[in-house]
C-alpha cells in the first residue's frame, strides 16, 4: 500500500485528490471502479471531481468504498471528511432542525405546514445513514392484526390511486391533502401493535399527496408531504417504500429545473434501498437516476442506469411487488426510457420506444407527446414535431394537470419560431386557442418561454 501518512487537518478534497494521483489513477478510472466495487452505476468523473473541489462531501457509503477503490483507512478518510464538514460549518443542525423525528400525529400535521426547501437532501442523507430508521420503537406483530378501520383506509387509498389515474391534480389536490390528513389523524388513536401498518399507510398516502400536489403545479405542499411521508415510511421499518418517496421527489426536482439535486436525490433512494428492494422497485428507482442524470447533462451516468433497469426490469416478480407499484408494467417501463433517450437527445433511440405503445390517459398522453416532439425536433423532422407536439397539447386540456401542461407546452418556443411550415403554422393557432383551457400556472411557468 502507498505510504499515505495522516496530516493534520487534511480535508477529504486534497486527501481524495494526493491518493488518486499517487497511484497514476484518473477520476474516470476511480469513478469507475467505485461503480464495480459498489454495484451502483451512479457514480461518474464529475461526481469524483465535485467530492476533490468540495463541492459535495463523500457519504459514509461512498466513503467506505473509497477505502476499497484506493486503498486507504477508512478511518483516515472518515476523519478528513469531518475536517471537510466543519470548514463548511456542516456542524449538528440546530434544535429546530427539521430533521427531527416526529413523535405523533400532531406533529406530524405541524409538519405538513411547515416549509420543506432546504432540509430535504440532509433528511435523505440522514435516512441513507439510518438515523431516521425508528423499527425498534414499534410492535413487530402488528402485521399479524389487521383492524378495520386500517382497512377501510387502505381501500380509500386504492380508490384516489385509481382516481389519480384518470383526474388531473388540479381536480384531486384539496381532496387527496385532506385524506392525507385524515390518515395522520388516525395515527393518534392507534395501538402500538399495529403502529408499523398505520405508519406505512401515512407513508403511502404522502406519497400519493405529493405526487398530485406536483401534478397540480404546488411544488412547496409536494415538498412537505414527500418530507412526512419519508418520515413515516423510517418508521415502519420500509426501506423501499422510503426509496420511492426519494425517487418521486427527485422527479418533482427534476421537473422543476434543479436536476443535480434530482440526480442526488435519486441516487441516495436507489443506494439505500437497492439490496432490499424487488427488482421492479429497483428498476423504477434507477429510471428516476437515469432521467434526472440525463436532464443534468450525465450521459454516461444516465446510460449505465438504463441499463442498469433494463437488467432489473428483466428479473421482475410480480409477487413481489408492493402494492403501490401496481401502475408500473411493461409500458410505462418503455416509455420512460423513451423519455430519458429524448432527454439526452438520442431521438433515433426514443422514438421507438415513445410509439411502443399508444397511451390512452390524456395526462401520460400529453408527457410522451411532449417528449416525442423534442425527439423529433432533434432529428430535424420539424413538421412530425409540430403534429406530434400538438396532439400533446390537446392531451394536456383533457388532463388538467400543470405537470401535463407545462411538459406539453415545452417545444412552443422552437416550434413557433418556425417559419414557411404549414404545420407549424398549424400548431401556433392550436397554442394560441388552446391557452385559456390550460391551468394558469403551466401557462405562467418558464417552460412556455424555452427554459428547461
Amino acid at each position: 500500500m502507498l505510504d499515505t501518512p495522516h496530516r493534520e487537518a487534511e480535508s477529504i478534497g486534497a486527501l481524495l485528490a494526493r491518493v488518486r494521483t499517487a497511484r497514476g489513477m484518473s477520476q474516470l478510472r476511480l469513478a469507475d471502479l467505485l461503480c464495480a466495487a459498489s454495484g451502483v452505476p451512479t457514480i461518474t468523473r464529475h461526481e469524483v471531481s465535485r467530492w476533490e473541489r468540495e463541492e459535495r462531501i463523500p457519504s459514509a457509503y461512498w466513503l467506505s468504498w473509497l477505502a476499497v477503490a484506493l486503498d486507504v483507512p477508512a478511518d483516515e478518510l472518515e476523519a478528513a471528511a469531518a475536517v471537510a464538514r466543519i470548514r463548511r460549518a456542516d456542524v449538528a443542525p440546530p434544535p429546530d432542525s427539521p430533521l427531527w423525528t416526529p413523535r405523533d400525529a400532531a406533529d406530524l400535521l405541524t409538519a405538513l405546514d411547515r416549509p420543506a426547501s432546504g432540509d430535504l437532501l440532509r433528511l435523505a442523507h440522514a435516512w441513507l445513514a439510518g438515523g431516521l430508521d425508528q423499527r425498534g420503537a414499534l410492535d413487530r406483530t402488528g402485521e399479524q392484526r389487521r383492524p378495520a378501520d386500517l382497512d377501510a383506509l387502505a381501500a380509500r387509498l386504492a380508490e384516489l390511486r385509481r382516481m389519480d389515474d384518470l383526474v388531473g391534480g388540479v381536480d384531486l389536490v384539496t381532496l387527496v391533502d385532506r385524506e392525507l390528513r385524515v390518515a395522520v389523524a388516525r395515527l393518534a388513536g392507534g395501538s402500538a401493535r399495529d403502529a408499523r401498518r398505520r405508519m406505512r399507510l401515512v407513508a403511502e398516502f404522502a406519497q400519493l399527496a405529493g405526487w398530485v400536489a406536483g401534478d397540480a403545479g404546488r411544488p412547496a405542499a409536494a415538498r412537505r408531504a414527500y418530507r412526512v411521508g419519508l418520515w413515516a415510511a423510517s418508521a415502519a421499518g420500509d426501506r423501499t417504500l422510503a426509496a420511492h418517496l426519494l425517487g418521486s421527489l427527485s422527479h418533482l426536482v427534476a421537473g422543476s429545473g434543479q436536476p443535480r439535486e434530482a440526480l442526488l436525490l435519486a441516487q441516495t433512494g436507489y443506494t439505500g434501498a437497492r439490496r432490499t428492494a424487488p427488482a421492479a422497485a429497483q428498476a423504477l428507482l434507477l429510471h428516476r437516476v437515469a432521467h434526472a442524470a440525463a436532464l443534468a447533462g450525465e450521459r454516461r451516468t444516465s446510460e449505465h442506469a438504463l441499463a442498469a433497469a433494463e437488467r432489473a426490469a428483466d428479473r421482475r416478480d410480480p409477487a413481489r411487488d408492493p402494492t403501490w407499484l401496481y401502475w408500473l408494467d411493461g409500458g410505462e417501463l418503455t416509455a420512460m426510457a423513451g423519455r430519458t433517450f429524448a432527454a439526452l437527445r438520442r431521438p433515433l433511440r426514443a422514438e421507438p420506444l415513445l410509439r411502443a405503445n399508444p397511451c390512452i390517459a390524456p395526462r401520460t398522453a400529453a408527457l410522451n407527446g411532449s417528449w416525442l416532439a423534442r425527439a423529433y425536433l432533434d432529428a430535424g423532422e420539424s413538421a412530425q414535431a409540430c403534429v406530434v407536439a400538438g396532439d400533446a397539447l390537446l392531451a394536456a386540456v383533457r388532463a388538467n394537470s400543470v405537470r401535463a401542461a407545462t411538459r406539453a407546452l415545452a417545444p412552443a418556443p422552437q416550434l413557433l419560431g418556425l417559419r414557411g411550415l404549414a404545420e407549424a403554422q398549424d400548431y401556433a393557432e392550436l397554442v394560441a386557442a388552446a391557452r385559456p383551457y390550460l391551468p394558469p400556472a403551466a401557462t405562467a411557468r418558464k417552460a412556455v418561454t424555452g427554459a428547461r
